[in-house]
């Protein structure tokens, strides 16, 4: 039983270290959804951009880049990166499906990181933006 123990954890371990490989962020490049919302409630989003690399902007104050998994909106999304400051803070989004299957925040914020943004942020969204955001009352754009 020992063994049987120590050989799930190994198992474990690896199918773990197999996931972090396969995300270009660390876990505290994660924002969580109640502290943007709270920024955007108290006006303290001057030195914070928000981009939408999913289907529609909904997030109140987003920039709407549109699906990063189709290469026209990961230049549209190099493009509008060219005149943002390499230190701001910047979030992306998506929530059109669960977390782990999301085909568009990969490739959005591997281009963060190849663009060198010090400060890039992926809002924390593991179920979907509706599940995440919009249940909880979250601000949008109307």
């Amino acid at each position: 039983m020992k063994y049987l123990f120590i050989i799930v954890c190994f198992v474990c371990s690896l199918f773990s270290q197999a996931q972090q490989k396969q995300n270009p962020w660390r876990e505290n490049q994660l924002m969580d959804p109640a502290l943007l919302a709270s920024r955007i409630v108290k006006n303290k989003t001057k030195d914070l951009v928000i981009i939408s690399v999913g289907p529609e902007a909904i997030i109140k104050g987003s920039v709407d880049i549109g699906p990063t998994h189709e290469p026209e909106n990961l230049e549209k999304l190099r493009n509008y990166l060219k005149s943002i400051p390499k230190d701001k803070e910047v979030v992306i989004y998506c929530g059109c499906c669960p977390f782990v299957k999301c085909p568009n925040i990969r490739p959005a914020f591997g281009l963060l990181m190849e663009m060198g943004f010090r400060n890039a942020k992926l809002l924390n969204l593991p179920k979907s933006i509706k599940a995440d955001w919009l249940d909880k009352d979250y601000p949008t754009n109307d």
